[in-house]
């Protein structure tokens, strides 16, 4: 009908997507190591956790005080 091939694309496709998924492996485990120094990771949520305690005081910055913990475990710091 209509002259358009009747190849099964989606078995086309399946050998690509195997290999996104094996390619995405190893970086997980690379993820896990520290890529720079823990003083120089986390920048933006560093400054937004020191002004709001020099402005609002530690116990109105709980949660900003808990972002870059967040930030320093999911680059790979165990913090």
């Amino acid at each position: 009908m209509g002259g358009l091939p009747t190849q099964n694309t989606s078995t086309l496709a399946l050998p690509g997507l195997q290999q996104n998924q094996e390619s995405a492996k190893p970086t997980t485990g690379a993820e896990s190591k520290p890529k720079k120094k823990i003083c120089c990771a986390c920048p933006e949520t560093k400054k937004l956790r020191d002004e709001c305690i020099v402005q609002r005081g530690e116990e109105a910055c709980a949660k900003w005080i808990e972002a870059p913990r967040i930030c320093l475990r999911a680059e790979g710091f165990n913090v």
